[in-house]
């Protein structure tokens, strides 16, 4: 699996493809298959969980169980909170040591999909919270939208792409942001930690 550096695309080359009418690819494999595959090109450590809805968007999540706080959490009883508003009042300043503990913490988000336009809506809004990754079929880079129009986005926002042939091998098109980040405690990103802590229990069991 060799790693691709992204293309700069040349202003001929781009002009013949663009007059092609490319038809939109198929993935060559399970999105699962893809996100677990692209979890470990990543380096993410965590359970690869099922694809779920987040902030209306369909993500694969990569998050890990952190022990301690979750025993924290078992012992006084206080398991996954779903509820949006209630998360909300988490934060207010008069909450401090009353809430509890983060249980998990996010590795990185997946979006595995056909079209490029659907997998950035889906990662983008994940990005300024930490890793965001997009995997698309290989094909894809064949197409004047791709290079004239991704590439630039992805680059802007820090997301990486990786690209899956037919015979599912992935590849590194854009290296994105890949590390830990620390993330600010806000009502949003405190409710979707509760929503993917619920799903890495539900996993598990």
């Amino acid at each position: 699996m060799s790693s691709t550096p992204a293309r700069i695309a040349d202003t001929d080359d781009t002009r013949a493809l663009s007059a092609t009418a490319i038809p939109v690819p198929e993935l060559p494999g399970s999105v699962e298959e893809l996100a677990a595959s692209a979890a470990v090109r990543l380096g993410w450590h965590g359970v690869v969980l099922p694809e779920m809805v987040l902030m209306g968007r369909k993500v694969i999540v990569v998050a890990e169980l952190l022990a301690d706080a979750h025993a924290e959490r078992v012992c006084l009883g206080a398991g996954p909170e779903t509820d949006r508003t209630t998360v909300s009042t988490w934060v207010w300043p008069e909450m401090d040591g009353r809430v509890p503990p983060a249980a998990v913490r996010i590795v990185g988000v997946l979006a595995v999909a056909r079209h490029w336009r659907t997998a950035l809506a889906s990662a983008v809004p994940f990005a300024r919270f930490g890793n965001a990754a997009a995997v698309l079929p290989a094909s894809v880079v064949f197409t004047h939208d791709y290079l004239a129009n991704c590439l630039p986005r992805v680059r802007r926002y820090g997301v990486s792409v990786l690209l899956a042939d037919e015979d599912l091998q992935l590849s590194t098109d854009v290296a994105g942001r890949n590390e830990t980040v620390p993330v600010e405690d806000t009502a949003t990103t405190r409710w979707v930690n509760e929503l993917v802590y619920e799903r890495v229990l539900a996993t598990a069991s």
